[in-house]
């Protein structure tokens, strides 16, 4: 691939071919690199002026680099930009003898015998003493070639470009495309070791996971408290345990299609709230450290809500609160996950809604706390979201209740 020298390499290469064809057509004639409309003469009075006018994504390459880093930000890869140039040859000269006509064949014949720049005229050009600050170009070395195409650019489109571009009258031109140039980075990634040795292993009796949902039901959200089914084939084995996450736990009973696990008695401290992992894993006694694994399934553990307790709360007028809400949660929260209150006002008339998002929660624990803003007194219904995970709200299931099917908690006043 290239350094950041590619492009001014190609422009170096590009002069070097057109000034050879030019200068043997027109007797005097130079290529020049520099804006058409420059003050100060820089524009040949013979010649042929190439200028840079856009550079773009090449479609083709623009996503080969893909993935540069793995998920820790680490580099995977050298990034690379892919890039396409595009180029304004203008021509000058005399007009009563067709200067710019003939130099504009010779341009379009050279580029057209030579439709590719080649190992060999990129390193001609780095050569070049008029270019040496290109020394450390590596553009010769790029595995994809550097091709030319000509634009058929419309009046409107030339018109438009010098008018837009270059305040001076136009003179005669033709666009071409070079590409595909690959622009690497300096950046060296860092190299895991190779796969010393490939084997291959038939596991007729390994576990196959087909759901993991609560025991009331498949409806039903999967809390701390729930009592895990897991369903499948295969699932017993000497030694089963149930992977969630990184923690490896003993299930309460195991049958070949289906296991319990009760997540009360888990320790919820290596869990979090949100998308958890599950697998089935088979070990023996004598070979604990290795096992059969079952692929692996996802379920959504919420956060429980294990006790709300509610600050000082003052008055900002318009019989408005302003205070401190806190939450006891179960799991506790991990750093970095994301954590929103949302309360629902208990009422026929009207009922407020609001969201807050957390002011600060304690280290390694299930304690978090919200910052309430002009909230009406009453009765709200409380629920908090981890990472997309809600927790649950309580339903009244009592038919002689004034709120049958209604629900009634976890709640919260609000004085």
């Amino acid at each position: 691939m290239s350094n950041y020298l590619a492009i001014a390499t190609v422009t170096a290469t590009l002069q070097r071919l057109l000034q050879a064809s030019a200068q043997a057509d027109v007797d005097g004639a130079r290529v020049t690199t520099v804006r058409p409309d420059t003050a100060g003469g820089s524009v040949p009075e013979t010649g042929i002026n190439l200028f840079l006018y856009r550079v773009a994504p090449n479609p083709a390459w623009r996503n080969a680099d893909l993935r540069t880093r793995t998920s820790d930000g680490q580099f995977s890869k050298r990034p690379q930009a892919a890039l396409d140039l595009f180029y304004l040859l203008t021509c000058f000269g005399n007009e009563i003898e067709l200067e710019p006509h003939r130099l504009m064949g010779s341009a379009i014949r050279t580029l057209h015998a030579q439709p590719v720049l080649t190992t060999a005229m990129i390193q001609a050009a780095i050569a070049t003493p008029g270019f040496s600050f290109l020394q450390a170009s590596n553009l010769a070395d790029q595995v994809e070639s550097v091709k030319l195409m000509p634009l058929p650019l419309s009046t409107d489109e030339l018109s438009n470009l010098w008018s837009t571009f270059f305040q001076t009258p136009y003179a005669l031109s033709i666009a071409y495309q070079v590409g595909v140039v690959l622009i690497e980075s300096d950046d060296i990634p860092q190299r895991a070791l190779p796969v010393r040795d490939r084997r291959f292993a038939i596991m007729p009796n390994q576990p196959m996971v087909e759901l993991a949902i609560s025991t009331d039901g498949a409806r039903e959200p999967i809390t701390m408290s729930t009592r895990l089914r897991i369903l499948g084939s295969r699932l017993r084995g000497e030694q089963t345990q149930v992977r969630i996450g990184q923690v490896e736990v003993t299930p309460t009973k195991v049958e070949d299609r289906e296991i319990l696990l009760d997540l009360a008695g888990l320790d919820a401290a290596p869990l979090s709230a949100g998308v958890q992992s599950l697998q089935v894993v088979h070990r023996t006694a004598a070979d604990p450290l290795r096992g059969t694994e079952s692929n692996v399934v996802p379920f959504v553990l919420r956060p429980l809500i294990t006790q709300i307790v509610v600050g000082e709360m003052e008055d900002d007028g318009d019989d408005r609160r302003t205070g401190e809400l806190r939450l006891s949660l179960n799991p506790p929260l991990l750093p970095g996950q994301r954590v929103s209150l949302h309360l629902n006002e208990q009422t026929d008339r009207s009922p407020s809604a609001y969201s807050f998002d957390e002011i600060k929660r304690a280290t390694n624990s299930g304690e978090i706390a919200f910052l309430l803003r002009d909230v009406k007194p009453g009765n709200y219904l409380v629920r908090v979201q981890v990472d997309g995970a809600e927790s649950r709200l309580e339903v009244d299931t009592t038919p002689t209740s004034p709120t049958f099917e209604q629900y009634v908690g976890p709640q919260v006043v609000i004085p």
